[in-house]
């Protein structure tokens, strides 16, 4: 579970440890510390795109969490088992924390989500706090979709949302 952390610091703000990883989504920024991982985004997607300006690239605590990403691509991981540290607050963490338990290979409306975290008329914070998620894949909001099953909204981009989620059907990339 990830506990409540506010606004700051901002992971931008933190001497963080960084690395980049190119995988069939495109390069992946990376960056945490012994508190765990902070940022999981695309290169080419919504923020952050690039270290910021305290951060050092080295990828010694990050290895877990390459290998891991590096398992889920190769369809030998389901779950994540990271050390997790991401910046927001306490309604983006209920929504971040509701993520991992959309179940690997199917979807759940920005709708139903809102349900599950006890908050059925946020659905349009729901949609916020999942297009805040500094931790995409680990924290699926891959996962989430609009209330007639079509896919929207996706820091990465729709075409790296269908192939999320074709890598989890079994598919393969389209």
């Amino acid at each position: 579970m990830i506990e409540a952390r506010g606004r700051a610091p901002t992971a931008e703000s933190e001497k963080l440890s960084y690395t980049l990883m190119d995988g069939p989504v495109g390069t992946l920024l990376l960056a945490g510390d012994d508190r765990g991982l902070w940022v999981l985004s695309f290169v080419n997607g919504r923020g952050p795109s690039r270290p910021g300006e305290a951060w050092r690239e080295s990828r010694e605590l990050l290895d877990e969490a390459v290998r891991q990403l590096e398992a889920y691509f190769n369809c030998e991981l389901r779950t994540f088992e990271l050390l997790l540290h991401p910046v927001g607050t306490d309604f983006q963490l209920s929504v971040w924390n509701a993520l991992p338990s959309i179940p690997y290979g199917t979807t759940l409306s920005y709708g139903e989500l809102a349900l599950r975290i006890g908050k059925p008329a946020a659905v349009r914070a729901v949609g916020a706090a999942n297009g805040a998620n500094p931790l995409a894949i680990i924290l699926p909001c891959h996962r989430v979709v609009g209330s007639t099953g079509k896919l929207v909204g996706y820091g990465g981009g729709l075409p790296n949302k269908t192939r999320l989620l074709a890598l989890e059907r079994g598919d393969l990339f389209p």
